[in-house]
């Protein structure tokens, strides 16, 4: 044997007895802040729920709890997280207004009493906020709440002194005496309910649908991706379906979520009760389909705009726009920066994940 033949054989037999290394599975972050609506990410992460999806579909997904609400949706526009958790309205005003192109993979539920406005005192009516300081997170949904609210009361803005204060002091700084006023969300709605003595004008009970809890996605992750819409979809409904049984594994799961909030079981099965869950992909499909979204869109695009949080002009929906299942659109069709996507939830719906 010739010594090139010698070395070709050589070399053959390291390469055929190297080990084969495998690449390491694509990972993928999502976020999310603590509300009664979002504790099935915690769950489905610690239980392993969320692993056994990103398995199924050969990928990593790594879920983080983000104190900070507005801080988590800021962190993910900036592209540290692919997904979080967050507002129908704050997914407009943020991520979407900032040029992020964002997509509402999964509708949850939306608010029917989870977000409230309470005034300090008893036997107080919403026509007593006029002169009255609000605490509250300025520009999110808790600032839509009390447009909403002063519409009600045919009241202006102009009628109360805002107060802004971050969602993770809020509590504390009404709990000291600060402010007249206060529009928060649960658990922290709860709490001050409990320690305080104040009167509840209104909530989202009276306005429900406005106020949707969605899990969102970056929109080109998504679409290079979709394992990591189908993994993340399939995890949530199954979480989903475990919260919603009325058996004992249902019931030790919201234990553990309520243990997770800092919170008692009862205060937590409260907290449920002030959202409409959608506990099955089937439901949440029903609801997204209803034709609302986009007049409620429109609706919070108008509050938005009144606000400058798309653009100083007034005019943000010629700036971007909104797209839903069903190729309708709103605003400008050449820059969409929000879209409503059923495709995952119709597939979970289909047992087709």
């Amino acid at each position: 044997m010739s010594i090139r033949s010698l070395l070709t054989a050589l070399l053959c037999a390291c390469l055929l007895g190297a080990p084969t290394a495998q690449a390491a599975p694509k990972t993928f972050k999502l976020c999310w802040s603590i509300f009664a609506g979002w504790m099935p990410w915690g769950y489905a992460a610690e239980q392993g729920i969320v692993k056994k999806w990103a398995d199924k579909y050969g990928i990593d997904i790594q879920v983080q709890e983000v104190p900070d609400y507005v801080g988590s949706i800021e962190r993910y526009s900036a592209g540290q997280f692919d997904a979080c958790t967050m507002t129908n309205m704050d997914a407009l005003t943020i991520p979407a207004a900032a040029g992020k192109d964002s997509t509402a993979l999964i509708v949850g539920d939306f608010s029917n009493g989870a977000d409230g406005l309470l005034l300090r005192g008893s036997g107080l009516r919403i026509q007593d906020l006029k002169g009255k300081s609000v605490l509250l997170v300025e520009n999110s949904v808790s600032h839509y709440l009390l447009s909403r609210a002063l519409e009600w009361a045919l009241l202006e803005e102009s009628d109360v002194t805002i107060i802004n204060v971050s969602d993770t002091e809020i509590a504390e700084a009404f709990l000291a005496g600060k402010g007249d006023a206060v529009i928060t969300w649960n658990p922290i709605l709860s709490e001050i309910r409990r320690k305080a003595e104040v009167s509840q004008v209104f909530s989202s009970n009276l306005i429900p649908g406005e106020i949707l809890d969605l899990t969102v996605v970056d929109s080109q992750t998504l679409a290079q991706h979709p394992e990591f819409g189908r993994a993340l979809t399939g995890a949530w409904f199954e979480t989903q379906r475990l919260l919603g049984l009325p058996t004992p594994a249902g019931r030790e799961a919201r234990a553990r979520m309520a243990a997770a909030a800092d919170t008692t079981a009862d205060d937590f099965e409260a907290q449920l009760g002030t959202l409409r869950s959608f506990y099955s992909p089937r439901t949440a499909l029903n609801f997204a389909r209803t034709g609302k979204l986009p007049d409620l869109m429109q609706r919070v695009a108008r509050f938005a705009d009144a606000h400058g949080l798309l653009g100083k002009s007034g005019m943000g929906l010629t700036n971007l726009g909104i797209a839903f299942s069903g190729e309708r659109t709103l605003g400008n069709p050449q820059r969409i920066l929000l879209r409503f996507n059923h495709d995952y939830m119709q597939l979970a719906a289909d047992g087709a994940l």
